[in-house]
């Protein structure tokens, strides 16, 4: 089986008694695509680096960083994959094995038993079961070694892709679940759609008043659709998928129990023009909001935290016409929102 360290990456595990978990440089691990701002378009390419196989899945579109907080929420009980497999090229495996071999011997300090473990794991690809890494074979298949989701290191589903690197021969099937398909470069990609904050528009924009109904909608240039495309390509599989968010409804949560929303339900849906919300115009301000607020009680001398939680419909395409629906996303923050006593002059 494999163990996963801090960082994200799969070790050698369980090669003596079973049951020992060593924590080894060099393990295959994914790596997340580094964003170039809070939109637009980015790009990453996996590679191999000294001991290292990254994930070669290359990410592009509206990519969120590694880490954000922009993440949907799946509104079903659903996540994104932990991890899956992939296939590597006999030269690149063997300079996985062998560098990571190397530094771990070459460390200074490290335990006996992990010096160990890692030997045990070279011998399996070079003198035991393979040999020498199926050199002889280069041309006749690859290696599917497992990586993992960068963003959910901490996944205990990672666990489930605990197989050990494997040799699979051209055009046979790998034969586990999580080996890399369209599908699951399309949930990936839902894990990396980068959402844009959720702060709404409302009028009046700078405070309200006590039973005077308050506008909110969303910024149409802002909230559109947004796609990112996952791809792979490598040792002969040449897979794609692109999955896209829209946005389609609009739940607005006062912060306090002292308001009435519209509608009632605090739901605003998508308009005929793709819309959330109708932007306020001069001379509206008695009539009721087709999405809005209204509160009851002043907030004093502080304010209300307006949640506003936007739910985002996902589809994906991929390669040979393969697509559907992904669980819809959610994503919410919240606002302040001063509401004051309207004064009135006595005369």
């Amino acid at each position: 089986m494999h163990a996963v360290t801090s960082r994200g990456r799969f070790a050698v595990a369980g090669l003596i008694s079973g049951v020992l978990v060593v924590t080894v440089a060099g393990t295959a691990s994914a790596t997340w695509p580094p964003s170039k701002g809070s939109q637009g378009n980015t790009e990453q390419s996996g590679g191999s680096n000294a001991g290292t196989l990254v994930s070669k899945v290359t990410y592009s579109g509206s990519v969120r960083s590694h880490g954000g907080s922009t993440a949907m929420q799946p509104v079903t009980d659903w996540t994104p994959p932990a991890c899956w497999y992939e296939p590597r090229s006999v030269a690149e495996f063997k300079d996985y094995v062998e560098t990571m071999y190397t530094d771990t011997i070459n460390t200074p300090g490290q335990a006996n038993y992990a010096k160990a473990a890692v030997g045990q794991f070279r011998d399996i690809y070079r003198d035991g079961k393979y040999k020498d890494y199926n050199e002889d074979k280069a041309n006749e298949g690859n290696w599917w070694v497992a990586v993992q989701n960068p963003d959910r290191t901490d996944d205990p589903a990672g666990w489930e892709c605990s197989d050990l690197p494997f040799w699979v021969a051209n055009n046979d099937a790998p034969g586990v679940p999580q080996a890399v398909t369209p599908k699951i470069l399309a949930e990936a990609a839902y894990d990396a759609i980068q959402l844009p904050g959720t702060e709404v528009t409302l009028a009046p924009a700078k405070g309200t008043k006590v039973n005077l109904p308050t506008w909110a909608w969303l910024d149409r240039a802002e909230f559109k659709e947004v796609s990112v495309t996952a791809s792979l390509n490598v040792g002969g599989l040449n897979v794609r998928a692109t999955t896209t968010a829209k946005p389609v409804s609009l739940k607005l949560e006062p912060g306090t129990g002292d308001a009435e929303t519209y509608p009632a339900s605090g739901v605003c849906t998508l308009n005929a023009d793709d819309s959330i919300g109708e932007p306020y115009a001069e001379g509206k301000a008695q009539q009721t909001p087709p999405c809005g607020i209204k509160y009851l009680h002043s907030s004093g001398n502080g304010s209300y935290r307006l949640k506003a939680t936007v739910t985002w419909r996902v589809s994906w395409s991929g390669t040979g016409g393969a697509g559907g629906r992904l669980p819809a996303g959610t994503f919410g923050t919240t606002q302040d929102v001063r509401v004051q006593e309207i004064q009135a002059v006595n005369r």
